[in-house]
């Protein structure tokens, strides 16, 4: 994308409703927006994460505009950081991002583009879970160094295309998406980053990361 394409991202600090609580995210959205990502972060993680805001700012490079949100409230995030009893709550995780997507529906900026999302860690299962109970709506899903096993039954239900993305030296992760990959029933794939971990901290791997992810949302989530 040229230099003054980017100029024409809009970014906004927003506000969602979701229930009783209210959760905050980044969102930006190109000119001509081609299609919309929600991102589900991992454990311990926030919309601050530098991985997944590098992996956004190559979709929106790539037309798709993205939402990044706090999936935990303030007071949440605090208990989770003393005793991690938030972060593997998928179901509460998945409630969350059905909200935002809820809300990507009604706001007037988002309401016409086609919905996909991309999780990481615990966020993987969290997506995947979100896709399942909105098979209509989510196009694509991505998962960076996801665990899709916590998504449990869900994983059968998804009709989404579904991309899982691992590491090929995070080795209990990858085994945990194989067998994950062997119970989806939507059209799906491993790719596998050699040498990387999980984190993707290895020199290329992040930016092998979010090219497998573009070209994923390119083919179905745009």
């Amino acid at each position: 994308m040229r230099d003054h394409d980017m100029q024409l991202i809009e970014e906004r600090t927003v506000r969602i409703d979701v229930g009783r609580d209210v959760l905050e995210g980044d969102l930006s959205v190109p000119a001509h927006a081609r299609g919309v990502v929600l991102f589900a972060h991992g454990s311990g993680s926030s919309r601050f994460s530098a991985r997944n805001k590098h992996v956004a700012t190559v979709l929106q490079e790539s037309g798709f505009a993205t939402l990044l949100i706090d999936l935990l409230t303030p007071n949440e995030e605090e208990l989770d950081r003393l005793s991690g009893e938030y972060r593997f709550d998928i179901a509460r995780l998945a409630d969350r991002l059905i909200g935002a997507a809820d809300w990507l529906a009604a706001n007037d900026a988002t309401a016409s583009l086609s919905l996909s999302l991309f999780g990481a860690s615990t966020g993987g299962g969290a997506a995947l879970v979100a896709a399942a109970e909105l098979p209509d709506r989510v196009a694509a899903v991505v998962s960076r160094g996801g665990r899709p096993d916590l998504a449990g039954d869900a994983l059968e239900r998804v009709v989404a295309p579904t991309l899982l993305i691992v590491g090929g030296r995070d080795e209990v992760v990858l085994e945990l998406n194989r067998s994950a990959l062997a119970r989806l029933r939507a059209p799906s794939r491993l790719d596998v980053i050699p040498g990387a971990t999980h984190l993707f901290e290895e020199p290329g791997a992040l930016d092998e990361v979010a090219r497998h992810a573009a070209a994923w949302f390119e083919t179905y989530g745009g």
